[in-house]
């Protein structure tokens, strides 16, 4: 799935290393879908709550077709 942050705070890890930090109005997870493979790291909520909003990979597709040039271009800058 694809994830948007709409409220709190959260980090990924890679194994023990924290490697980003998401606000509200980042996203996650379209690692996964741009290159059909498992996911990279973990997601884990800092705040003592957060909300996200969660898309399917079909919706994924859907929506953000015209835009995955964007991501992956913008995928390129993670460790």
């Amino acid at each position: 799935k694809f994830y948007i942050v709409e409220e709190g705070a959260l980090y990924a890890t890679k194994g023990s290393e924290r490697v980003l930090e998401y606000q509200p109005g980042e996203y996650f997870g379209e690692l996964a879908l741009l290159k059909n493979q498992p996911r990279a790291a973990s997601v884990v909520v800092e705040s003592s709550e957060a909300k996200v909003l969660s898309m399917t990979r079909l919706s994924f597709s859907k929506m953000l077709g015209p835009l995955q040039s964007l991501l992956a271009r913008h995928a390129s800058e993670y460790k």
